[in-house]
């Protein structure tokens, strides 16, 4: 993983020190063509994919979506609480934390909330 200080030095030994690529790529310890895309580039800082690590909360997501549009539907007296909803998953065989439940109904409500709001738009 290149970082902004490490492209700075990269391009220093280059630019001013003239040292060639393969020097640079010895003295780092990356790859020739590594450093060669890193000065042919015009970014300042690289970027790298974003990762996306499969959560335990993936295999209940169905479920779960379907449980809090049906508790939305409720009156709000009658909500059951999240702690509820996570006792019932753990029931299902769920093994992951409240907090990952939580984060998981966060994200939806907000979801939820601007599919409400587009849709209003468009009506007005």
């Amino acid at each position: 993983m290149i970082d902004v200080a490490l492209l700075g030095i990269i391009r220093r030994w280059h630019i001013r020190d003239q040292i060639p690529l393969r020097e640079i790529a010895r003295r780092i310890g990356i790859s020739r063509n590594t450093v060669r895309r890193y000065l042919r580039s015009e970014m300042t800082e690289p970027s790298y994919a974003e990762r996306r690590i499969a959560s335990g909360l993936d295999k209940y997501s169905l479920q779960l979506s379907g449980w809090l549009k049906a508790e939305a539907s409720k009156p709000r007296k009658q909500w059951r609480s999240l702690k509820q909803i996570h006792a019932d998953l753990k029931e299902l065989g769920y093994e992951g934390s409240y907090d990952r439940v939580a984060a998981f109904a966060r994200q939806w409500k907000a979801g939820q909330t601007e599919w409400v709001n587009s849709s209003s738009k468009r009506t007005a």
